[in-house]
């Protein structure tokens, strides 16, 4: 295989990878412990799920802005 297809292969992997991880440890944290759900009023565990799952999402767009931005590193 090329070497300028294996990396950018490489890269959507890792992409998907991340964001697969990102999106399961949330939807684990806020619908298996249900902390995602307001019943009767808001708690303290929905205030921090909902400032952890922005700030998360925030971060990982940022580092896929990021890697994608990069230039290919194609091994020689």
């Amino acid at each position: 295989m090329e070497p300028e297809v294996a990396a950018y292969l490489r890269r959507i992997v890792t992409t998907l990878s991340v964001g697969l991880l990102w999106m399961a440890v949330n939807s684990t944290i806020g619908i298996m412990y249900d902390y995602a759900f307001i019943h009767d009023h808001i708690t303290t565990s929905n205030i921090i799920f909902y400032c952890w799952f922005i700030i998360s999402l925030l971060l990982f767009l940022w580092w896929v802005i990021r890697l994608w931005s990069k230039p290919l590193n194609i091994p020689r």
